[in-house]
């Protein structure tokens, strides 16, 4: 397990659902990702980069919901500028998107 933290730090954690609106590949990337462009209803549209292309294709992550960090400042990763953590499990180097069972209103909270 790693640090403990209290319930008041996990409530400065702002999960969300999001929609994966858009897919674009990342060639500057270190390790291969993808450019996803996210939309959160009422948060807005964010753009993240998710080292995720192992286990999905583009075409599969479109209108696909997910959930994500909205409240980082934003990131530089090469020439591209994150502005949210999608959330996924982590097995050996493959990351696996956690995501709402049914289809929820983009930018509801998750707690």
């Amino acid at each position: 397990m790693e640090k403990i933290i209290t319930f008041e730090d996990f409530t400065k954690v702002d999960l969300r659902i999001g929609t994966i609106l858009k897919v674009n590949d990342f060639p500057n990337a270190r390790k291969p990702a993808y450019q996803l462009t996210i939309d959160f209803g009422d948060l807005g549209i964010k753009k993240s980069s998710a080292q995720i292309t192992s286990q999905y294709k583009k075409e599969d992550l479109v209108n696909r919901q997910i959930v994500a960090v909205v409240n980082f400042p934003k990131k530089q990763i090469a020439d591209f500028m994150s502005e949210c953590l999608v959330i996924g499990a982590v097995k050996e180097n493959d990351v696996f998107l956690l995501h709402p069972e049914t289809k929820v209103k983009n930018g509801m909270v998750v707690s």
